[in-house]
């Protein structure tokens, strides 16, 4: 008999973590959409989680800026994502930088259990800081894919999703008139500017 790779007797189901990160504006959700509608066409089975205090766009859905979309389950904690993930092949995760340090080893679960997860976050908050799970993730990921939105000031690669409005909460959700996409250069013109 001819063994392929497919139907080798050694063969089982690989589990992996890919992270697609970046700033605001940047098209971290569209690639997270884009990988796991070509996983439904190929057949697998997937699930999309989301945090649940991300309604901008739709409750139920992953949206893009662009206003693509796929269905998700939106849930509280990164523990829900173990309880819902039943047999599946793909499990994709959207603005995970929302979400608490345990996503780290629920995604390290999953992907020992043969399950592909796409992971799709902010690296930084609006500070230029690290944000959430999302440097970890990176670490154990074994595919990091950075994306860049354009600075808007300037026209080079944005560095970060730099605050239009006056707050200093962490998590404040947003679009264009609270964010905008800045690189480095002008970011560190802003803290400068009186």
């Amino acid at each position: 008999m001819i063994y392929s790779e497919k139907n080798h007797p050694n063969q089982q189901k690989r589990g992996s973590i890919e992270v697609v990160c970046g700033s605001m504006f940047s098209g971290k959700t569209e690639e997270l959409i884009r990988r796991l509608k070509r996983a439904q066409f190929a057949k697998q089975r997937v699930e999309i989680y989301k945090p649940k205090i991300d309604t901008r766009f739709s409750e139920d859905e992953v949206v893009s800026h662009d206003r693509h979309s796929i269905r998700s389950t939106p849930v509280e904690t990164s523990g829900s994502i173990l309880l819902f993930s039943g047999e599946v092949d793909v499990v994709g995760i959207d603005e995970a930088q929302f979400f608490d340090e345990g996503l780290v080893d629920v995604c390290t679960q999953l992907a020992n259990s043969g399950v592909r997860v796409i992971v799709a976050g902010l690296d930084m908050d609006f500070q230029g800081v690290p944000f959430g799970p999302m440097p970890a993730l990176c670490a154990i990921a074994e595919d990091v894919y950075k994306v860049h939105a354009i600075c808007v000031r300037c026209g080079a690669l944005a560095y970060v999703s730099h605050r239009l409005v006056a707050s200093n909460k962490r998590v404040l959700l947003g679009e264009m008139t609270e964010y905008e996409p800045i690189c480095r250069d002008c970011y560190n013109k802003t803290k400068h500017t009186p």
